[in-house]
């Protein structure tokens, strides 16, 4: 069956989440503050979006867990899809695709997904279109990668549409890929906190400037470089502020940078 991405409330959220990484790099307010209102309005509170998307995330977040387990969840995920109302998922759909294609242009969709055919044969599941057979197998690779261990490879799926897929990839764009993976946590964490009022994100950012604080500490003590030391004391003293303040596009962009130095320390070391 051919799959249908701009009716996955999941792939919406992740190539919208991808294109706010990209202005947020790029520093393009304008376009940055389109996409934050959009997920504010679909994707906050009690929204159809928001509720249908947590239905998606309890699997895609679950991994290596036992799987009758991984079973368990999945059937109380159906039966929390099943409970939501159709009609007013397609309705907030279609809003959000008009606004999405007026405001910021076809070329959003176009994004590469790294994950994309996992949202598809979740969406399969939950597609009441799908055949018998096809829902039996799609259950069982969601089951299986559920109950895979974090980084291990991902089970191979079969293209649902592999031009549209060849699509996503000619179009990558390489520069979030490059970033370390505690810089991608923090650019998650942070599309995260326009949809929940910021209280994930306070979580992760005060265990993240722990863990950075920490291991700046260590080098500062290290070294025997008196501008390093400068150097070190002025991050670690901008970090400190972060409790005094609201946390900014700026302040983002300089953990990035922050992040970026731990980890060359950590390598010297």
């Amino acid at each position: 069956m051919k799959h249908n991405k701009k009716r996955n409330t999941a792939f919406i959220y992740e190539t919208l989440s991808r294109e706010l990484t990209k202005t947020i790099l790029d520093k393009d307010d304008a376009k940055k503050s389109q996409i934050v209102s959009i997920f504010k309005e679909y994707f906050s509170g009690s929204s159809v979006l928001a509720q249908e998307l947590q239905v998606y995330k309890s699997i895609l977040d679950t991994n290596n867990i036992k799987k009758h387990l991984a079973e368990r969840i999945l059937q109380e995920s159906k039966t929390a899809h099943a409970s939501l109302n159709e009609k007013n998922i397609f309705d907030a759909q279609s809003q959000l695709i008009a606004r999405v294609n007026k405001g910021l242009g076809q070329q959003v969709w176009s994004n590469f997904i790294p994950n994309f055919k996992f949202l598809a044969s979740i969406d399969a599941i939950f597609n009441k279109k799908t055949s018998l057979k096809g829902r039996v197998l799609f259950e069982q690779l969601a089951v299986d990668t559920m109950s895979e261990k974090r980084g291990a490879p991902p089970a191979a799926l079969k293209p649902l549409d592999a031009l549209t897929y060849r699509t996503f990839i000619d179009k990558f764009n390489g520069k979030y890929e490059v970033l370390l993976q505690e810089q991608k946590d923090l650019l998650n964490n942070y599309i995260a906190s326009f949809a929940d009022e910021g209280f994930e994100m306070r979580l992760y950012l005060n265990r993240e400037l722990g863990r950075l604080k920490s291991t700046l500490a260590e080098s500062l003590e290290a070294t025997q470089d008196e501008y390093m030391k400068q150097s070190i004391g002025g991050v670690t003293e901008y970090l400190d502020g972060f409790r005094k303040r609201e946390f900014s596009d700026t302040d983002l962009i300089k953990v990035l940078k922050t992040q970026e130095l731990v980890q060359e320390l950590s390598t010297d070391d």
